[in-house]
């Protein structure tokens, strides 16, 4: 079953509680059920999860009946011991959309219609462009999966991002044409205090987001609310680069 969009969020299907075992191939994580039976589940996620992949850990997994899946569950949340955290990269996109239509975040409320997966140049798409039938202003909207925490500093990213790196050259182009562009970092956890760029990891990236904020690209922090019911948007959280 796929996460339900509400109005306030997104419900998560019913999920089953487990026990990470180890991740694996990027794209494998061993679980073992409560009930003691082990199971392979498809992780969500091509980064490199430091500080969201302790074996050991509590974890809760979805299930899918779909025949043409190869593996029938799908790893949804770990519990680290500051904050449950979300792994499925697949949410932030849907999250922060849906927030954006309920006028959750206010940085973005002046735009009456939304589209997804936007192709900016012959090589790159950017995720949403934001209009207003009364206006001629275009935003652009590129959202990325935050969940590399420490000592209550948010990073982004939590490995080298040649892709990333092309998004934030694109949005300077965007500007310098008249469009406002905005980077909106999704903390898919709870204990974010501030958030800064991974500079250690990707020193590339963090010289290129601050050129990015000074030729005028907007940066948006938000976390989450997080349980195994639902994951909702928060609030604002400051960033320093």
């Amino acid at each position: 079953m796929k996460q339900k969009v509400t109005d306030s969020g997104i419900n998560w299907p019913d999920l089953i509680a487990g026990r990470l075992i180890k991740r694996y191939k990027r794209f494998l994580a061993d679980v073992e059920l409560e009930n003691g039976e082990i199971v392979t589940a498809h992780c969500p996620n091509s980064g490199t999860m430091k500080a969201c992949s302790t074996p050991g850990q509590p974890v809760f997994i979805s299930y899918h009946d779909n025949p043409k899946r190869k593996l029938k569950y799908t790893w949804e949340i770990i519990e680290m011991p500051t904050s449950l955290v979300g792994v499925n990269t697949m949410v932030p996109n849907r999250l922060v959309k849906t927030s954006i239509e309920n006028r959750m975040v206010p940085e973005l409320n002046n735009y009456d219609t939304i589209k997804p997966e936007i192709t900016v140049s012959d090589k790159s798409r950017l995720d949403l462009l934001l209009t207003n039938k009364n206006s001629t202003e275009k935003c652009y909207v590129e959202i990325k999966n935050c969940t590399l925490v420490e000592d209550g500093i948010a990073s982004f990213p939590d490995a080298v991002t040649k892709r990333g790196l092309k998004h934030l050259i694109e949005l300077q182009k965007l500007v310098a044409q008249g469009n406002r562009c905005v980077m909106f970092y999704l903390i898919q956890r709870m204990d974010a205090k501030t958030f800064k760029p991974a500079d250690t990891i990707d020193p590339a990236y963090g010289k290129e987001l601050r050129k990015a904020v000074q030729n005028g690209v907007d940066v948006l922090v938000y976390d989450v609310i997080i349980n195994p019911e639902k994951i909702i948007l928060n609030k604002k959280i400051p960033f320093t680069i």
